[in-house]
């Protein structure tokens, strides 16, 4: 990662900021509403919960034959993104409730998701969400030597084929947060003393971590193989689970950042960005599919990234509603905002963007 922390200009010469949080400040004033989640984020978290946890009650209580048994494995999966999206995102963010200890309760869903609230925070509140999409800082951009996200990443001659073989990674995402990544992080961001809010104490974070990994991988493998299901089928379902949690998480992030329409701007020599921070997010930042139900609430409003990005502390549940106010702003400034109609679109653009990247540089 680069040392040198880029800075983000202070002069709104178009007022644009200014104008747009007063108008969405404004919409929650008059409807006389929280901006954190309400009786409808309650209800997805109980159904999201039900849907990661009940299935894994089902396969360690009931006989059922190989087939049940991974289905299930999935629909685990599928629930675990779920809850990732709609109830640990909002409750690290802040936006869950207005009470500090109902968010930091939800946030610590991560625990039982593979992952640690620390190195989460740091990695999505402060690296990604202030330096999104600049090469060398946002971490989400970064996938070792085997994917080309950005053209300022080095090329080798394998990325030609990266938009084939990418889908067989995405799906690592949450199986390395268990195994490795989470280890790797706390040791760096521990190093670069980083932190979302007051600094912690390294022996204690440490000690959560180690912690709540062993918790985590008894529940998940031990108890099952004590219970009397065969280690081989723990372990696959295990992988199973993972890969089909990792494939959805991983796919929501890249439609919304790496795609043919978002740029990945560049400090200039004295480290300082072109734009301000709201006004890179707009250029960094992709909206899909804003009409579909469905997509808008299984991935917890991340399908309105743009509205995220701008104002993470508000509830994902609102995204709908300011998305228009966000998007008029924005036209009405001469500002770009990029949105993709349909998740087709969004994953077709992905995929050439992926292609574009993986060619030889002289020859793109």
């Amino acid at each position: 990662m680069n040392t040198q922390i880029p800075t983000f200009s202070t002069q709104d010469s178009l007022k644009f900021f200014r104008t747009l949080n007063k108008r969405v400040n404004d919409y929650f004033k008059e409807n006389q509403i929280a901006k954190t989640g309400n009786w409808k984020l309650h209800t997805k978290t109980i159904l999201m919960f039900t849907l990661f946890l009940a299935p894994y009650f089902f396969m360690i209580s009931l006989p059922m034959p190989f087939w049940a048994y991974l289905l299930l494995n999935v629909v685990i999966g599928i629930g675990m993104a779920g809850v990732g999206m709609n109830v640990m995102h909002d409750g690290n963010h802040g936006s869950y409730s207005t009470k500090p200890w109902v968010n930091k309760i939800m946030g610590s869903s991560i625990y039982i998701l593979a992952g640690n609230v620390y190195n989460w925070q740091v990695q999505h509140n402060v690296l990604h969400h202030t330096f999104t999409n600049i090469h060398g800082h946002d971490e989400d951009l970064e996938a070792g030597r085997i994917m080309r996200f950005t053209k300022q990443s080095p090329w080798k001659r394998f990325h030609r084929f990266q938009h084939y073989y990418s889908v067989l990674l995405y799906g690592l995402l949450t199986f390395n947060w268990a195994i490795t990544t989470d280890f790797a992080q706390m040791s760096r961001y521990i190093k670069r003393k980083l932190s979302y809010g007051e600094f912690p104490n390294p022996i204690k974070n440490w000690s959560i971590l180690v912690v709540t990994k062993i918790i985590y991988f008894s529940i998940w493998l031990v108890l099952p193989m004590i219970i009397g299901i065969a280690w081989w089928k723990v372990v696959l379902g295990f992988l199973v689970m993972h890969y089909t949690a990792g494939l959805i998480l991983s796919m929501v992030f890249q439609l919304a950042h790496i795609v043919e329409d978002t740029v990945n701007p560049e400090p200039n020599e004295e480290g300082k960005m072109e734009h301000i921070w709201a006004i890179h997010q707009l250029y960094t930042t992709a909206n899909f599919a804003p009409k579909n139900w469905l997509v808008n609430f299984f991935t917890g409003g991340l399908n309105h990234q743009i509205e995220h990005h701008i104002f993470p502390h508000i509830s994902h549940i609102h995204y709908g509603k300011i998305a228009k106010i966000v998007k008029e702003t924005a036209k009405e400034f001469n500002l770009p905002y990029y949105e993709y109609q349909t998740t087709r679109e969004a994953i077709k653009s992905h995929f050439r963007h992926l292609r574009e990247l993986g060619q030889r540089p002289q020859m793109a």
